[in-house]
């Protein structure tokens, strides 16, 4: 398999692409007389109408292919050996844990299956991603698997890919066009909130003075769906809590811009007894340490999303006051989106999304689900949990 990460790829001089494009056809008949109707053949292939079609004339001309009716062509010849198909893998940031975990398990699963995965990396950067689509085109991948969360961005890849007949996998967000694999979010959202509520009826006995929710306005309607469905959750509880307690930051879906966007509203509020629920577990402990520093974390509890390595030390420290993460095991992506790669290339008929399983992890639960994060040394720990000066020691 080949495996790359380079951010630009040199494409072979020697290929012509009009013969790779009459070999994708020829590919595209699996059996000796298998006739197929134009549509359903480019459906099989990912290439314009027209350019089918002028290149199936050339071929009926040439005898390779025969026509039958208007728009329906015969092979004369036994399917040719397929080649391996090519994928291309943009993924958001390799920086990030799960990002990591994602990426190893879907190279696994395509080394598996005998593909070809081009791995690229958006680097968190609208111009980055669209950048990794143009190589893409130029390599005449077959499928596209697209990890980026900028909304705006979306529409943009899709309408690339489609102009160059390349299918579209979405994972982290969905992309016009493309079949989405990954989150529920409104789904997982109403289970995290659900927890955060019964803790706070628990501990207060439903008394909540503010609730923070730390989005990404960048994402879009769908991914905020995932906090409209904790503070749901924690609504379903608390029904008495009153929505004006309800508090929305932009943390940016990272430590750091959630940590100064609570230290900053923290300095306009005395509320104190607050419930968090956050995007993912980077922006979640960022408000967590943003209400360490503050000296309010004795009257908070926290929930993240993605059941991050970074989340899970963090449940496992005694006192914290992050209760929970929505796990979502990206190392178990790779199977699942192999496996629908495979489906689409097929060209068989597919759900508009198809989402992962997910699991609320406590301190209670960690170590049955992860029971090899114990290898970990304690100044990994320390740097995976983003500990600073001010923090809890």
């Amino acid at each position: 398999m080949r495996h790359r990460t380079e951010d630009r790829v040199t494409r072979d001089p020697y290929l012509v692409d009009a013969v790779m494009r009459a070999c994708d056809i020829l590919e595209a008949f699996r059996e000796l007389g298998e006739t197929l109707r134009l549509r359903d053949l480019v459906a099989r292939i990912g290439m314009h109408k027209s350019t089918a079609f002028r290149i199936l004339h050339t071929l009926a001309q040439r005898g390779l292919v025969e026509r039958v009716g208007e728009h329906n062509f015969r092979s004369r010849f036994g399917p040719l050996l397929r080649r391996k198909h090519r994928i291309g893998y943009a993924a958001q940031r390799m920086a990030s844990s799960w990002v990591r975990d994602l990426t190893s398990g879907l190279a696994r699963a395509a080394a598996e299956n005998g593909i070809d995965l081009l791995i690229l990396d958006n680097r968190s950067s609208a111009r980055s991603a669209l950048k990794n689509i143009e190589v893409f085109a130029k390599e005449r991948v077959d499928l596209v698997v697209e990890y980026q969360t900028d909304e705006r961005t979306a529409p943009i890849i899709s309408s690339k890919l489609m102009e160059a007949g390349i299918p579209l996998i979405a994972t982290g967000m969905p992309h016009p066009g493309g079949t989405f694999y990954g989150i529920d979010n409104y789904r997982a959202g109403l289970t995290a909130g659900r927890h955060l509520g019964r803790w706070a009826k628990q501990r207060w006995k439903g008394a909540v003075d503010q609730v923070l929710l730390l989005e990404l306005s960048a994402a879009g309607a769908v991914p905020r769906s995932r906090l409209t469905g904790v503070l749901a959750g924690i609504v379903e509880i608390l029904p008495r809590l009153e929505p004006s307690r309800a508090v929305w930051l932009d943390g940016k879906a990272e430590f750091w811009p959630s940590l100064e966007a609570v230290r900053k509203h923290l300095r306009r509020t005395k509320a104190q007894r607050t419930l968090v629920g956050a995007i993912n577990d980077p922006s979640a402990l960022g408000a967590l340490r943003g209400l360490e520093e503050a000296g309010r974390a004795e009257h908070a509890a926290v929930v993240g999303q993605d059941g991050s390595l970074e989340a899970r030390a963090e449940l496992r420290v005694p006192g914290s006051r992050f209760v929970a993460t929505m796990a979502y095991f990206p190392e178990r992506y790779g199977p699942g989106i192999v496996a629908l790669a495979l489906d689409i290339l097929a060209g068989k008929p597919l759900p508009p999304a198809v989402f992962v399983k997910h699991q609320l992890l406590t301190a209670g639960n960690v170590d049955h689900f992860y029971p090899n994060d114990g290898t970990l040394s304690e100044s990994d720990l320390e740097r995976l949990m983003y500990r600073s000066p001010y923090a809890r020691a």
